[in-house]
């Protein structure tokens, strides 16, 4: 298993303990889990990239790539909304934070939105 799968893999159980408290967050987990290795292959692609807010985008409309991102984004906004509740905070706010990491994260080659809007090749 290559190096960030392990990450991303660490990320979202990481977020589901903690937004475990709320109903949903198993089936949550299980979805993203399942999804992962498609989202991968279309970062990798350059299909589709993270932006400043913390959700994907479609870059490049393939086929699978807008439902994939419609559904990861959804689960994303029920985490965030989760978390901000938690941390006294806004979604928005939480949405930023884990763009950061993520971008921390990514691969070369993956695209990654900057804090001012413009996508980059990292």
């Amino acid at each position: 298993m290559n190096k960030v799968l392990k990450l991303l893999l660490l990320a979202i159980t990481v977020t589901s303990v903690s937004v475990s408290a709320f109903a949903g967050a198993a089936q949550i987990k299980a979805s993203m889990k399942a999804r992962l290795p498609q989202v991968e292959a279309l970062k990798n692609q350059g299909a589709i990239g993270e932006n400043n807010l913390g959700y994907v985008t479609v870059l490049k409309n393939t086929g699978k790539a807008a439902a994939l991102v419609t559904a990861e984004n959804k689960d994303r906004k029920v985490i965030y909304t989760a978390l901000a509740k938690k941390l006294k905070t806004t979604p928005v706010l939480v949405g930023k934070r884990r763009a950061k990491q993520i971008s921390g994260r990514a691969p070369k080659g993956q695209m990654i939105q900057n804090a001012k809007g413009k996508w980059i090749k990292k």
